[in-house]
């Protein structure tokens, strides 16, 4: 997928007013795609639209978890023309601070698992006859927290682990579409620092730093499978 090929083609970001997702907007729109990026958050999604002053960025404020906002996403981006990218970038973190396994409650639980799971698993599904038809690319956002048995992250980090899985298992049944897990490590964003109150987390990469590394990935396209940012970027420098 050269930036050429970007060229009149739609992407669907979903989480696009905020951190990774609005960088990958912002950098998606420099190369000439649509971007059809969506927001819980109405004011933070129209700042965002404001800010970046594209005609090619269509904003559709709501929750990827309920299924008319999904069909409504889908919808528009198949309108714009051909639909060749999706970017499951929308997550929930659960309670903050995060609680260990033994005290997480049911329902926090299951709000995470719609948000990073199922929600993604539904679009991916919405969407697929378009990208399929267009040699489209699916990518998902994944965390360390997915292989790692960090304390406290056992319900964010086991979501991204079970996504990580239904990536790969995607990938395997539908070769026509390229499937990848991506990592992105970690970054200074809203959700990190709810996962860290009270600590400075100004060590952290800015989202706008790993977008290259999506892109590289995007450009080679190599054989489905999860990829961290830092090999990618490694791997771009070479």
């Amino acid at each position: 997928m050269t930036q050429s090929h970007s060229t009149n083609s739609v992407a669907i970001v979903t989480g696009a007013s905020r951190g990774f997702g609005r960088a990958v907007t912002a950098a998606l729109l420099d190369r000439g795609w649509t971007v059809v990026g969506d927001a819980r958050r109405t004011q933070d999604l129209e700042t965002t639209a404001q800010e970046l002053n594209s005609a090619r960025l269509i904003t559709l404020a709501g929750d990827v978890t309920d299924v008319a906002h999904r069909d409504a996403l889908v919808g528009a981006a198949v309108d714009a023309g051909p639909l060749r990218l999706l970017v499951n970038n929308a997550s929930r973190l659960g309670p903050s601070p995060q609680p260990v396994l033994a005290d997480y409650p049911a329902g926090e639980l299951r709000a995470v698992y719609n948000t990073n799971l199922f929600a993604p698993l539904a679009l991916i599904q919405a969407a697929l006859p378009a990208l399929t038809g267009n040699a489209g690319v699916i990518v998902n956002l994944t965390s360390d927290a997915a292989v790692e048995p960090y304390p406290g992250w056992g319900g964010y980090g086991s979501s991204k682990a079970a996504l990580d899985q239904l990536s790969a298992v995607l990938a395997a049944e539908v070769a026509a579409v390229p499937v990848y897990a991506f990592d992105p490590g970690d970054m200074r964003t809203e959700m990190h620092q709810a996962a860290f109150p009270g600590e400075d987390i100004s060590d952290r990469a800015e989202p706008e730093s790993v977008v290259p590394a999506l892109l590289h990935l995007l450009d080679t396209q190599p054989a489905a499978g999860r990829y961290r940012a830092a090999d990618l970027l490694a791997g771009a420098r070479q």
